[in-house]
């Protein structure tokens, strides 16, 4: 959640810290602010809402010219989105300006130390106390901000990025980092901090990463990392491997329109470079020895949202391969349950951003446990893949649309491929049937191409039906989870009630919903494949179109003993009926943004949403 911005260098800090938060506004868009030292002051402008808002204030009240400056889009937890809790955050003499990512868990005890001490806070937030605190601290450290932060640093609780401004150093923006997203930009006579890459890719590909418990300070010149003891650490460098024009809409009206129709791209280059010449898989980032892959005895998949229903996809096919249990679990009851994992285990964290605090969490239980970790994530150098044993990067670039799109697809590719990787290592599968299955992955691109030159259809369909208030959606094996996924998109984007369920459930409940009208997405098997399940299904349906349901069924090409059952018919090309959640939930992703297109909603930025959760 909430993006942050720092700089320090030479040019005109306001424009290049507003023009990150342009790009980290997905982050959070309840409100917006940004802080400049300008004639040893604090400079300090602010407003609820988008960030818009705040520049139509930064219009009429303009900043005067500084070279050091710190913003922040919100996504608000403690307080609602006024422009009283919009960060930065100010002492009560103004010396020193925070914004924060993430929660003080013991704000309340610091909040009640302050207020005895003769503090009158000013808005309802955490924050708050942090820039406090720092102002009483800098005195006792003898001037010196980053040791003040150490100080406060030690005594906070909870998950948090702070970074803080003392009008009396005007070339120093000091930094903190635990359990929150934070890394550095390195440039030549400018630095840059950042909740994430994306809002300083204009002006420097190279990066550091930051570790847990660190505070880093940046001047013009130099960058210097301590733990919160002030001992010395190393970042570790990177170099970003995209450039500012993949964050940009390219001429789509809306980033999930590019990110839907950049998904074939996606596919193929998480499949480049894991496939050897002999058709066999080689995951070398995974640095999992294979010996140790032999003795595991079960997998463990923990994630949340979207990438958990990836999951869900990946346990069918896993299972199928290695015949090894597989457990998805949702990463934010993960740890509360007492789940039984330990050396013989394998916990694979699906993560998007490599933030996401419920999965980093279980990913932390799972390690302490004495299980082995793999991430699968699409973020280099995030918190999630650095904590793991393993890692394997999804590339699908930058994904702004706060709705997955691009991602879910990639993870499959990922978890099949760790799948598949099993398989091999583990002697499950004979080398022809991973050649097999290897050419189906490669077909997939240009699969997912063909479904998206014929979504015309599909958004005639939502514009339709944009006035519904329920769609439900029902699948059977690897369709239940693509109908979980098409039920999320379309609450996120269109405000509406929508279920997925598994087909053969509903007549245990769901089957109460259907009324007259109501309309019903089914995920149709292939019959060719496992005909069984396409004729439980067609049953199905007809329980649900007795009662007055409306049927659009995804199916795919040449199926057309669904003809007389559907009242809509999405047609997708025949794929092996792993491969269906591919195809098939390209659909459901165009549905769900054009309806909410349809009603007037903000499809990149929905309501009460951000796109990487970096609180529990």
């Amino acid at each position: 959640m909430c993006g942050i911005v720092g700089y320090v260098g030479q040019k005109q800090a306001l424009e290049i810290v507003v023009a990150g938060l342009r790009r980290l506004e997905y982050r959070g868009y309840d409100s917006a602010g940004v802080a400049v030292i300008s004639d040893g002051q604090l400079e300090v402008r602010k407003k609820a809402g988008k960030l818009a808002n705040l520049e139509g204030l930064l219009g009429s009240d303009p900043l005067p010219d500084s070279t050091t400056g710190i913003g922040h889009t919100r996504w608000a937890t403690h307080g609602g989105p006024t422009d009283d809790n919009a960060h930065p955050h100010v002492s009560e003499d103004v010396s020193i300006a925070v914004v924060h990512n993430g929660i003080i868990e013991n704000f309340a005890e610091l909040k009640d130390e302050l207020a005895t001490a003769g503090v009158h806070l000013t808005s309802e937030t955490d924050t708050e106390v942090a820039a406090h605190l720092l102002a009483r601290e800098v005195p006792l450290a003898d001037g010196d901000l980053p040791e003040a932060m150490r100080r406060v640093c030690r005594r906070l609780e909870g998950a948090f990025t702070l970074v803080a401004l003392d009008r009396t150093q005007p070339d120093l923006v000091v930094a903190a980092r635990r359990n929150s997203p934070l890394v550095v930009g390195v440039g030549e006579g400018e630095n840059f901090l950042a909740s994430d890459v994306a809002a300083f890719v204009d002006h420097t590909r190279e990066a550091l990463e930051l570790g847990q418990d660190q505070v880093v300070v940046l001047t013009p010149d130099s960058i210097t990392i301590t733990d919160f003891a002030g001992e010395p650490v190393e970042a570790t460098p990177f170099t970003v491997d995209w450039d500012a024009s993949a964050a940009e809409k390219g001429g789509y009206d809306l980033f999930m329109l590019k990110e839907i129709a950049e998904q074939p791209k996606a596919v193929a280059d998480a499949l480049r470079g894991r496939i050897s010449k002999d058709h066999r898989i080689q995951l070398d980032e995974t640095s999992l020895d294979e010996a140790v892959l032999r003795d595991i005895s079960k997998v463990v998949v923990v994630a949340c949202g979207t990438a958990a229903h990836a999951g869900l996809v990946a346990k069918y096919a896993i299972e199928h391969w290695t015949r090894l249990p597989v457990e998805v679990e949702l990463a934010s009851e993960f740890r509360y349950r007492d789940p039984i994992v330990g050396p013989d285990s394998l916990v694979i964290a699906i993560s998007q951003s490599g933030e996401t605090m419920d999965t980093l969490m279980a990913l932390r239980h799972a390690k302490a446990q004495g299980a082995r970790t793999l991430a699968i994530c699409n973020t280099v150098g995030s918190t999630i893949p650095r904590e793991s044993d393993a890692v394997l990067y999804t590339y699908a670039g930058p994904e702004i649309a706060v709705a997955s799109t691009k991602a879910f697809l990639t993870q499959i590719i990922a978890a099949y491929l760790v799948g598949l990787y099993l398989g091999q290592v583990r002697g499950t599968m004979f080398e022809d049937e991973i050649r097999r299955i290897l050419g189906e992955l490669d077909d997939m691109p240009s699969k997912v191409d063909l479904v998206l030159d014929t979504t015309e259809h599909v958004r005639e369909l939502a514009r339709e039906l944009a006035d519904s208030t329920s769609v439900l959606f029902l699948g059977r094996h690897v369709g239940y989870p693509v109908a979980l996924e098409g039920a999320l998109k379309l609450k996120e984007l269109a405000y509406m009630h929508a279920e997925g369920f598994p087909a053969g459930e509903l007549k245990h409940g769901p089957i109460a919903l259907i009324e007259d009208g109501v309309p019903v997405i089914v995920i149709v098997p292939s019959p060719q494949g496992r005909a069984v399940l396409h004729d439980k299904i067609v049953s199905n349906i007809q329980e649900v179109r007795a009662r007055g349901a409306l049927i659009i069924a995804i199916a795919e090409e040449g199926d057309e003993a669904i003809v007389p059952y559907a009242d809509h018919i999405v047609r997708v090309p025949a794929v092996p009926t792993l491969m269906q959640p591919l195809v098939s939930t390209v659909p459901l992703q165009v549905f769900a943004c054009e309806m909410a297109t349809a009603k007037g909603h903000d499809v990149d930025q929905p309501r009460n949403l951000a796109k990487s959760v970096t609180v529990e």
